[in-house]
């Protein structure tokens, strides 16, 4: 006997769906839906030739390029590091570990502007990490990509860390004893079984972390020196033709760091998809 869609309807849904759904929709229109469709309905203004010359505009192009690479590359560290944090909190029992444990979010809590002063008073010429290696080196860690790199590390290594950590922790233990009954060693037990596993969780903290380094501003315009060409990120160069009172090109800027967030965004959600069908079919 087929149900009416009406009865369905009615004994499917909670009560007061409707006016749940009506206050989502307008609260998502209102704080995100309209604000972004205004960004593109002002960046169309400009024409499709300005679009493409105020993207390639030389300094635009400097800025995107330190900003891409910079955090491709923060991104892969963070992937090595993060996971091997995540290992030792998740495999070892030691005095501190909670400690450890809590001082991860750390990065989360502090403010982006604070973390940007301490890290350059840190790594600056003159101070605590930054003076010994640049009397050894003579290496500048301030004001130069290689001061970028490092804030963003910073910023980003947490999501690597709690992205890797539940899955360790759900990792099954007598996968490895069995590989380990029959003979392989600790090494191929590690490179056939554990991380194959762990591939869908990494590969989503890079991409979070990748993503919140391309939009990262606070911690990094102090240790950055913000030289046009050389250590200019996007961000800043957004801020930067606000300034000025170039806002079509600030929006034509932005929403190119738009599509990209919204890129990483669905690959994002696709691997967070594949890591859950594969643990079903694994």
């Amino acid at each position: 006997m087929t149900v009416p869609f009406s009865l369905w309807w009615r004994r499917q849904i909670l009560p007061g769906f409707g006016l749940s759904l009506g206050f989502t929709l307008a609260y998502l229109s209102l704080i995100v839906l309209i604000p972004l469709a205004a960004l593109f309905i002002k960046a169309s203004g400009i024409g499709f030739d300005g679009f493409v010359r105020t993207i390639l505009n030389s300094r635009v192009l400097a800025a995107f390029q330190l900003s891409f690479s910079v955090s491709f590359y923060a991104a892969l560290v963070n992937i090595l590091l993060g996971t091997i944090l995540a290992w030792v909190l998740v495999r070892y029992r030691f005095p501190g570990r909670g400690f450890l444990d809590a001082i991860v979010d750390f990065p989360f809590a502090l403010p982006t502007a604070v973390a940007g002063i301490a890290l350059t008073a840190i790594y600056s010429p003159n101070g605590w990490i930054g003076g010994p290696i640049h009397a050894l080196t003579g290496w500048k860690l301030t004001f130069t990509p290689l001061g970028i790199f490092l804030a963003l590390v910073f910023i980003g290594f947490p999501f690597v860390v709690r992205t890797v950590q539940p899955v360790l922790a759900d990792l099954n233990i007598e996968s490895e004893e069995a590989a380990a009954s029959l003979g392989a060693s600790r090494l191929q037990t590690i490179f056939r079984i554990v991380i194959p596993e762990l591939i869908p969780a990494a590969l989503t903290g890079f991409t979070l972390t990748f993503a919140r380094a391309l939009g990262e501003y606070g911690s990094v315009v102090f240790i950055s020196g913000n030289m046009p060409m050389k250590t200019e990120i996007v961000p800043l160069l957004i801020m930067m033709e606000l300034d000025q009172f170039h806002y079509t090109e600030a929006t034509v800027i932005a929403v190119v760091m738009l599509v990209v967030s919204l890129i990483l965004l669905f690959l994002i959600n696709g691997l967070q998809r594949w890591g859950k069908l594969r643990g079903q079919f694994a």
